[in-house]
């Protein structure tokens, strides 16, 4: 159970990770899996690739792709929503920290 909560939250985490990332400027899958590693985030392409998806579907994020070295690299950004997301996400991340650390 303990483990299951955690990968739950560490998900939450990533997302907001993700978007905070793709708002800076566009994104990619290797960038972010070294990104989220400085951060203790261990995952592989076959974790993250299918949290980018969903974030795309679910309208945070939108893809574009562009050919680098002979090889189609898949951009992500923030969409309008995502932004929001990550707005929201921030506040209420701020005040859960205040009330732990009191």
């Amino acid at each position: 159970m303990h483990d299951k909560v955690l990968r739950k939250i560490f998900l939450g985490f990533i997302q907001v990770h993700i978007l905070h990332h793709a708002k800076k400027g566009s994104v990619y899958g290797s960038f972010l899996l070294e990104e989220l590693k400085t951060h203790g985030y261990e995952m592989s392409p076959g974790t993250l690739y299918p949290i980018l998806h969903n974030m795309q579907t679910g309208g945070l994020l939108e893809k574009e792709e562009k050919t680098v070295n002979g090889k189609i690299r898949k951009y992500y950004k923030t969409t309008q929503l995502g932004e929001n997301v990550l707005k929201d996400a921030r506040e209420k991340a701020s005040e859960l920290i205040r009330e732990i650390n009191e």
